[in-house]
């Protein structure tokens, strides 16, 4: 079983920084991948970003490439989303997900935190 806490979400101004952090319960950490999620109010869960065990591999979503960027440190069982140049359009509920395969498919991911809000004004 694997317990995965958000934190970081908050309000913040479009152009604005914030970062994210997901602390897994665990002591295989290192061998799930972890994937960010996003769902806005009346639409879909999706993806966001997955980084790999290692941390060497990360892939993104088109509408986040080039202002978000995702790490891990598997000494402290923890992921981190940086979220720069946020936009309005970014406001939802940021989720993380723990899964043994390395996908963007959310039914694949088999732990997932309780979610944090992300609003940004315009």
């Amino acid at each position: 079983q694997v317990q995965l806490v958000e934190s970081g979400g908050g309000l913040v101004q479009a152009g604005g920084s914030l970062r994210l952090s997901c602390a897994a319960s665990g002591r295989t950490f290192s061998t799930y991948t972890m994937g960010w999620f996003r769902q806005a109010p009346g639409k879909e869960r999706e993806f966001v970003a997955r980084i790999s065990g290692s941390g060497g591999s990360t892939r993104y979503a088109d509408s986040v490439k080039g202002r978000f960027t995702l790490s891990r440190d598997n000494a402290k069982n923890t992921v981190y989303l940086q979220m720069n140049s946020l936009k309005p359009e970014d406001t939802a509920v940021y989720y993380c997900a723990s899964s043994k395969v390395v996908t963007n498919i959310p039914t694949l991911y088999n732990y997932w935190g309780q979610g944090t809000q992300v609003t940004v004004s315009s």
